[in-house]
């Protein structure tokens, strides 16, 4: 796995997606939460199925949540692909391959336990190659489903267990027909 920076710094957006600064990690996510960039993967293995991750319980936005494989945000000047690549990798130990956008202009606001995510945050689908090998501050625990068993979890279970955005995602990769 590769360490995550110490000092990671999330881009600041307007509402036209344009740059226009940077905040360390931390101080971002609070109550009044700036738009800022962000980015959505679901990762499939060989076989068709999609690896969901549930967000560590120490997470400071949504923790405990299940939710797509990886998300995050990318550093100043870093690509979306570059980006999921050192998530991915930083987060489960994995690679990812035959990456591709799927819901490129998706952009969410929402709220829990008094922290906001507010993010333009572009959706792809990808395959992971390797093992799961999480890193326990990121990810409490993984699983590999089908589409049709994910959604009908996603619809069976409670609100809280699964992230606002995962949820919303899922309907649109379904809207658009991009269902693997």
């Amino acid at each position: 796995m590769v360490a995550s920076p110490t000092a990671e710094l999330i881009v600041l957006v307007d509402e036209h997606g344009t740059a226009i600064g940077a905040m360390p990690k931390p101080l971002v996510h609070h109550g009044e939460t700036p738009l800022h960039r962000a980015f959505s993967a679901y990762l499939f293995d060989d076989e068709g199925r999609l690896l969901v991750t549930r967000r560590a319980e120490t997470k400071a936005t949504f923790p405990g949540m299940w939710t797509n494989t990886v998300c995050g945000h990318p550093a100043p000047g870093e690509g979306d692909a570059a980006a999921i690549a050192r998530r991915a990798d930083y987060e489960l130990g994995l690679g990812v391959a035959d990456l591709r956008p799927a819901v490129p202009s998706y952009r969410y606001r929402a709220e829990f336990r008094g922290v906001v995510e507010n993010e333009i945050c572009p959706v792809y689908l990808g395959r992971f190659t390797g093992t799961p090998q999480p890193d326990p501050t990121e990810v409490g625990a993984w699983e590999l489903l089908d589409w049709a068993t994910f959604r009908d979890r996603q619809e069976a279970q409670q609100h809280d267990d699964w992230s606002p955005w995962c949820r919303e995602q899922a309907r649109l990769i379904e809207a658009a027909g991009l269902v693997p």
